[in-house]
């Protein structure tokens, strides 16, 4: 089944853009928000939810800017999840994009996901 690419765009206001890489970027702030527990190894990341691993590997990165996964079990080569940081020209807020794919059954489920987990960042760096 093909997957749609899709972005969410979400507000962090006043956060440094430095710290909200620091938070993206390195396994152990991805642990404060993203997974129970993550390890790294090289440009392999192992995220556990619930003792159960899922392996990405890190297929591209500009330090400050963006990083991006490709999950080991995604037949598909072409589909990432990406997590990229802009300021914006108009008020200066820091904004993080997430952008991902998913099939129709499950665009639903992984916007709700991606709200969540990101409302979970938020809150860690007091935006929330």
């Amino acid at each position: 089944m093909n997957k749609a690419k899709f972005t969410i765009e979400y507000d962090f206001k006043k956060v440094s853009p430095s710290l909200l890489w620091s938070f993206i970027s390195t396994a152990p702030n991805l642990e404060e928000w993203f997974a129970d527990r993550v390890e790294k190894q090289d440009k392999e990341f192992t995220f556990y939810w619930n003792k159960t691993p899922q392996t990405a590997h890190l297929v591209g990165s500009r330090v400050g800017v963006f990083v991006r996964f490709h999950w080991d079990e995604d037949e598909n080569e072409k589909t990432f999840f990406e997590l990229r940081i802009t300021t914006s020209e108009l008020t200066g807020a820091t904004m993080l994009s997430v952008t991902d794919y998913a099939d129709d059954t499950e665009m639903d489920d992984l916007r709700e996901l991606w709200d969540n987990e990101i409302e979970r960042l938020q809150r860690r760096l007091g935006v929330l």
